[in-house]
């Protein structure tokens, strides 16, 4: 599928004569629905979807909704990157958009996981905004194989490097390596962004690290092939030279420094064309393998080459027939509940992208404040291990009145559950299985009696399990994902292949409610250290003013945008996002059982 600018506009405009809420849920239904290749048209007030909303309008909308609404409206924004006048100068200058580009590479109808769409979100603001901070890092079908396109969005501040466009490409790279996914570059930047330089420049996460990930990807004899489409300036001219193959259009430059940085450096006059054009890199440096008239040319001649390499493996195919889940992708918006205190059952959201009777779950009598599964999703088989957000109850030995009961609290991991989350990880890495975490938690039971129970090493023996996993992992965070529960639900500091997340979803140390707590009672100290006087209505305002901190800091968009998210999903998308993961994971490089060790685990 192709997508064409306007379609965004088209679509708003029509989904405008709605109610307010329901104008911004049709229109994000039309951009998700343009998204999978579902519409070849604009959609039309006859459309079937459209009446199937009319029926629903009188429905108040879930939090979950609202925030999906909201989610997609924003990144449809985000994906126009520096606007309109941006497109037309791409345009003015011969050149296509990153998006256009990316739709004339993939293979149409093709389902695409783009990684990083919120990043660098609210960032940069002083120097008006990076929307995706200038890059676009797509998981794409080419040829009929699974690709990491990394687009520099020149719309974007002329594609320049923030501090998050480095961490996002070496974020790709690592998916890619990780994944053994072939590399295309569409090369089209001014190199780094010069107020930020210190920020970009030095350090293993910065621009520096991205060259030596090249040199590194391309001894592990992964392909990457890269396609300059427009300005290649300064370092960044590394990173093209780096791969197997080099593409340049006519017009685009690729040269250390300038014609000004030349004339001010050596005082010789020189035009961009004898410095870098495709035509001097093509006759005389030699350093180019194909100069081309201009994008779609250039692009076709990529698809070309590509298809010539014999080492990147087609897509994945499940190896079990897919089955329909046992409930509708929509019936996500009754069960999960985001209300605060609020409980749903997890098996019942498993039950909405699980394929229908293939969920075993692992000792489901025991430890039930975690779900172990057995599943497959769309015909991958994989671990699940998964928070209940409900009410459970566990029984306990007892003496001679025989065992007791205990009830255990919605979210929250105890230490049964922790040990048998532990072994039934260490089972999946012997079986081979990919592990996916679904979390909502508000992390590990505190208290006397959990302490005394060993709750610290049942949960260090389940983060220990976990971290040595032999197999992918793939997080998904559909709630709370807070303090020591985000470790042991394969946090991002535990390499998981991918993480991803449902909008209105939360990282943080511990909820709002309590760390603003904490946080007033050490600033009213500090205060009265320094002789102030607080009367009521000014603690009330510094209780307002930290917990609107805090709760932007636990927003997903807010993680998202420092790249500890991958991608903020569609609910109701689930089960393809997942079965898309799953398709990656299913190429990376299995190690031997036997090499699964966890080392030294408190029993």
């Amino acid at each position: 599928m192709h997508r064409r600018k306007g379609f965004i506009d088209r679509e708003l405009r029509v989904a405008g004569r709605e109610a307010p809420w329901f104008s911004e849920l049709c229109a994000n239904e039309a951009i998700r629905q343009r998204r999978r290749g579902l519409f070849s048209a604009p959609l039309a007030s006859t459309d079937p979807f459209n009446h199937l909303l009319r029926s629903r309008m009188s429905t108040t909308p879930s939090l979950l909704q609202q925030k999906t609404a909201e989610y997609l409206s924003e990144a449809a924004k985000i994906e126009e990157g520096g606007g309109r006048s941006g497109v037309e100068r791409q345009h003015r200058n011969g050149r296509l958009t990153a998006r256009e580009r990316l739709a004339l590479l993939q293979d149409p109808a093709s389902r695409t996981m783009e990684c990083g769409l919120f990043s660098a979100w609210n960032m940069y603001r002083e120097f008006g905004g990076a929307p995706a901070a200038g890059v676009v890092t797509t998981i794409a079908e080419v040829d009929g194989r699974l690709s990491m396109v990394i687009a520099n969005d020149a719309t974007v501040k002329a594609g320049a490097f923030f501090p998050m466009t480095c961490k996002k490409i070496i974020r790709a790279q690592a998916i890619a390596e990780r994944a053994r996914l072939p590399l295309l570059y569409l090369v089209d930047s001014a190199g780094v962004f010069l107020p930020l330089q210190e920020d970009v420049f030095p350090d293993t996460d910065d621009f520096g690290r991205i060259f030596r990930n090249n040199a590194v990807i391309s001894a592990q004899g992964i392909p990457q092939i890269a396609a300059i489409m427009g300005n290649c300036v300064a370092g960044g001219g590394y990173l093209p030279v780096l791969c197997d193959t080099l593409l340049m259009t006519e017009g685009s430059g690729l040269y250390l420094a300038g014609p000004a940085l030349v004339k001010a450096a050596i005082g010789q006059d020189v035009s961009s064309e004898e410095l870098g054009g495709a035509e001097m890199h093509a006759q005389i440096s030699g350093t180019i393998d194909f100069r081309e008239k201009d994008d779609p040319a250039c692009i076709a001649r990529l698809r070309r080459v590509f298809s010539a390499v014999r080492t990147a493996p087609a897509k994945t195919r499940a190896p079990f027939t897919a089955e329909a889940p046992s409930r509708p992708a929509d019936d996500v918006f009754q069960v999960f509940k985001a209300e605060p205190g609020a409980q749903y059952d997890m098996r019942d959201l498993l039950a909405c992208f699980v394929d229908a009777g293939s969920m075993d779950e692992y000792r489901a009598e025991y430890g039930a404040s975690l779900v172990c599964a057995y599943a497959r999703v769309a015909g991958f088989p994989c671990g699940i291990v998964a928070n209940q957000k409900k009410l459970t109850q566990r029984k306990m030995p007892g003496g001679k009145a025989g065992p007791s009961s205990a009830t255990n609290m919605p979210a929250v991991i105890y230490d049964d559950s922790a040990d048998k989350a532990a072994r039934f990880i260490m089972d999946c890495n012997q079986k081979g299985l990919p592990m996916l975490f679904v979390t909502d938690t508000t992390g590990f039971m505190v208290g006397r009696d959990s302490e005394q129970g060993g709750i610290i090493r049942s949960g260090a023996k389940m983060v220990n399990a976990m971290s040595n996993c032999v197999v992918p992992k793939i997080a998904l965070v559909v709630g709370g994902s807070y303090g020591a529960g985000n470790y042991a639900m394969c946090g991002r500091a535990f390499d998981p292949l991918f993480t991803l997340a449902w909008p209105g979803s939360r990282f943080a140390v511990m909820g709002a409610a309590q760390a603003a707590g904490t946080l007033l009672s050490i600033d009213l100290a500090a205060r009265e250290r320094k002789g102030e006087k607080i009367d009521e209505e000014m603690r009330k305002q510094l209780l307002a003013a930290i917990t609107a901190s805090y709760n932007e800091q636990q927003d997903i968009r807010y993680a998202a945008s420092r790249g500890w998210v991958d991608r903020i999903i569609d609910p109701r998308e689930t089960r393809d996002e997942l079965a898309l993961a799953l398709a990656v994971a299913a190429q990376a490089p299995l190690q031997s059982p036997g090499a699964y060790r966890t080392g030294v685990l408190q029993t």
